[in-house]
Formats: structure tokens, sequence, C-alpha cells
């Protein structure tokens, strides 16, 4: 059996997943007040702490399911409880960066 990989076409293919990413992305709208941009960051992560409550609330709903004997397959519940940890941590993470830079900000000198 030959698991040769040919890296020139490997690469070929890379580059152009990722020029059709970059051309399918969305122009960032600038906000013109600041009112209004602090406004929207604070949905924005109003909306990803409801998109993490979601994820968690279908793994434990999903979870009980499979616990109840219903016709729910474990590598799904393993799978969705997978999703609902990982957008939990990256979360925290997102927080605790945030929380470093108001310290940052919080310190720097007048």
């Amino acid at each position: 059996m030959n698991n040769t990989v040919d890296t020139q076409s490997l690469m070929l293919q890379m580059r152009s997943l990722a020029a059709e990413a970059a051309s399918q992305t969305q122009p960032v709208v600038q906000a013109e007040k600041g009112t209004q941009s602090a406004e929207n960051f604070a949905d924005l992560l109003s909306k990803s702490v409801d998109a993490v409550a979601v994820e968690q609330n279908k793994s434990g709903a999903m979870k009980k399911s499979f616990e109840k004997g219903e016709d729910v397959d474990l590598t799904d519940v393993m799978v969705q409880a997978q999703k609902a940890s990982l957008s939990f941590q990256a979360m925290t993470q997102v927080r605790n960066k945030l929380v470093d830079a108001y310290k940052e900000i919080k310190n720097m000198p007048i």
C-alpha cells in the first residue's frame, strides 16, 4: 500500500480553498458612533454566551435521552458533549483575555 502525498497538489488545493474562503468573507462594517459599537459588542458577547448555553442544553438533553434508552446514537451524544465542552472552553478563554485587557488598560498611566 502506497501512502505518499503529493505535496504540490496538496498545497494547490490548500491555496484554492484559502482563496475561496477569503472571497466569501463579508466586509466589516464600521460603526459611526462609539455607543453604537459598544452596543454591538455587548450584543455580540451576549449572543456568544447564548450560543454556548444552547450547546450545553442540547448536550444535556441528548445525554438524558440516551440514559432513558431513547433512539439516540452514542456517537452523536459524545460529539455534542465535545462541542459543548469546546464552546465553553473557548468562551472561558475569551473572558480571560477580556479580563487581562481590562486590567492592562486599568493600570495604564494617565
